[in-house]
């Protein structure tokens, strides 16, 4: 058995705040300034986004702590590892084709986002329908997805540290954006800048923001359809169950409550502050949500900055979505090398990522990429929670040593049948479809693999695998007392470069607040807003310089202790 196979020992595992400052860093990315401003285009109101966005967030939340956390914690396994052990080979190939398309189109948009903001920098108009409609923009898209996929072949460790430290800086980003633009939406609807009430904010956000009216000036979505999204967006992650790769660490599952840094200081508060930032710069550029890209929105709001936030967080999703499409072709094609693998990914990616409809339509290929994968979630939670209750027998298909499932393939096909039926028949909001999915293929599955022998006993070989797994742990018990756990202390030189780092991110968010409450005119308001962007700038550029040291300064100690603790 392979070691990535095996559950995680004990000595592996993480406390809380790891996961809290994972989901931090990985849910707030350049998807939220097109998600931000989808729902601007879509006409949800105001008070629909602060709820609903509220509501849906939190509903995502609960689904990681009480159906990914519990399943990933008592197993220890990857979805990979435990879907081979109960749908064997063949369903475990289909998925990870199903994985291949899921991510390449992901990271496809996230270069296209990047090169958003690259295209400012040589004039090229925006880029507004679904296929590209000037030769130097493909020529950008080649040139900055040529790194991504260089990256994704050799580097994804330092893009993975380089991630962890852009998630503080990029939250601060997305405040200090909304702050900084909402003198100007504040001056266009109310003829000042400043405001005196909360309830001016919402009157701002229905008539400039959160109209209610789509870009087809047609009634918008509605509260129901903004808690749906906030709750779909993440289906491949927790009613799918990808993300028990992430969880099988955590040494508790209410450790899945930590998916709200992500959820309601990242998705929440990044979707509110990218429609206000899409909505700020419409209104001083006179121009409407839907003619302006990421690239647009970022530099006004935020000047040099905009740039570094839209290249930034479009290039490290980009990175660890083709990674994980790479890993997931490797797996299929497992006679060739990953860098090979993802090589061809990622050219197929890049071409792409050239059409610019992939970033467009971010809402509803997130929701269609769930519904691909929630069968199977469904067929795993069966399996784990439903099968014991019921009298079935858990791993029956590995007991009977078969390398294909047909109530498992079976129950994903008919799962995604009933779910396109009943968007084809329209007979919900396609944002909730994986609900009705969801319970139909578990009891699917449940009712064919009480059929195809999951109803009998396997006593022998159940006993074989208790066997195992205590020979597996006292391995990882033997190993844990080889490996040791170092102390690492930080230095003082360290500790001062962070303190520098997180000082700049304070004294950004500070130039932000002044701009927002200390502007009484659009003059004051303008000269407030260029000193924000030089010194935003600056103070970016000091906080990834101390952040980078600081993490290499880690780095050394950690490797200077692990050596010592080796050669004592």
């Amino acid at each position: 058995m392979k070691p990535e196979q095996l559950p995680i020992p004990q000595h592996k595992l993480h406390g809380w705040t790891h996961f809290a400052g994972l989901y931090a860093g990985e849910h707030v990315a350049a998807t939220e300034f097109v998600i931000g401003a989808t729902f601007v285009a879509l006409g949800a109101t105001t008070t629909d986004i602060l709820i609903g966005l509220l509501i849906g967030n939190i509903l995502a939340v609960l689904s990681w702590t009480l159906i990914t956390a519990p399943i990933a914690v008592q197993t220890r396994l990857s979805l990979y590892t435990y879907l081979e052990k109960i749908a064997g080979d063949s369903m475990t190939t289909l998925y990870n084709w199903a994985n291949v398309l899921i991510f390449t189109v992901i990271s496809a948009a996230m270069i296209t986002v990047s090169c958003t903001a690259v295209r400012l920098l040589f004039n090229i108009p925006a880029q507004l329908e679904w296929y590209p409609t000037n030769s130097l923009f493909v020529a950008v898209v080649l040139a900055v997805g040529a790194i991504v996929v260089v990256v994704a072949m050799y580097g994804f460790d330092a893009v993975a540290e380089f991630s962890g430290l852009c998630g503080p800086w990029l939250v601060v980003m997305f405040i200090s954006g909304a702050l900084v633009l909402f003198p100007a939406l504040a001056d266009s609807v109310l003829g000042r800048t400043q405001l005196s009430s909360l309830s001016e904010f919402i009157t701002i956000g229905d008539r400039s923001i959160w109209t209610g009216v789509n870009s087809q000036g047609k009634p918008g979505i509605g509260l129901w359809e903004v808690i749906g999204f906030a709750w779909a967006a993440n289906t491949i992650t927790h009613f799918g169950l990808i993300d028990m790769a992430l969880l099988r660490y955590a040494k508790r599952s209410v450790y899945g409550l930590c998916t709200s840094a992500g959820m309601l200081f990242g998705h929440y508060i990044a979707w509110i502050s990218a429609g206000i930032m899409g909505a700020g710069t419409a209104a001083l550029l006179e121009s409407t949500i839907v003619e302006l890209d990421p690239g647009d929105v970022a530099f006004r709001a935020l000047g040099y900055s905009g740039y570094v936030i839209v290249i930034v967080a479009g290039w490290t999703t980009a990175n660890a979505n083709l990674y994980r499409a790479g890993l997931a072709a490797q797996a299929i094609f497992h006679n060739h090398s990953r860098k090979k693998v993802t090589a061809t990914v990622g050219v197929i990616t890049v071409m792409v990522a050239c059409f610019p409809f992939v970033f467009s339509q971010m809402l509803p290929l997130l929701t269609y990429a769930g519904l691909l994968v929630v069968p199977v979630g469904a067929i795993v939670f069966a399996e784990h929670f439903v099968f014991p209750r019921i009298g079935l027998t858990r791993y029956w298909v590995h007991y009977r040593k078969l390398t294909h499932s047909t109530p498992a393939v079976a129950a994903w096909a008919a799962g995604l049948f009933f779910a396109f039926g009943l968007q084809a028949m329209e007979v919900m909001s396609f944002f909730y479809l994986f609900l009705p999915t969801w319970i139909f293929t578990i009891v699917l599955y449940t009712l064919l693999a009480r059929r195809f022998g999951a109803a009998e006993t396997y006593p022998a070989e159940q006993e074989a695998d208790q066997k195992i797994n205590e020979v597996i742990k006292q391995m990882q018990d033997q190993q844990a007392i080889e490996d040791g756990k170092p102390l690492v202390d930080a230095t003082v030189l360290s500790k001062t470069l962070g303190f520098i780092a997180w000082t700049s991110l304070v004294l950004t968010l500070l130039l932000a607040l002044v701009v927002m409450f200390r502007s009484p005119d659009m003059v004051t308001y303008e000269k407030n807003v260029a000193i924000f962007y030089t010194w935003g700038f600056v103070f970016t550029i000091i906080y990834f310089t101390t952040s980078y040291w600081a993490l290499r300064r880690s780095k050394c100690i950690g490797n200077d202790a692990i050596t010592t603790s080796t050669t004592a």
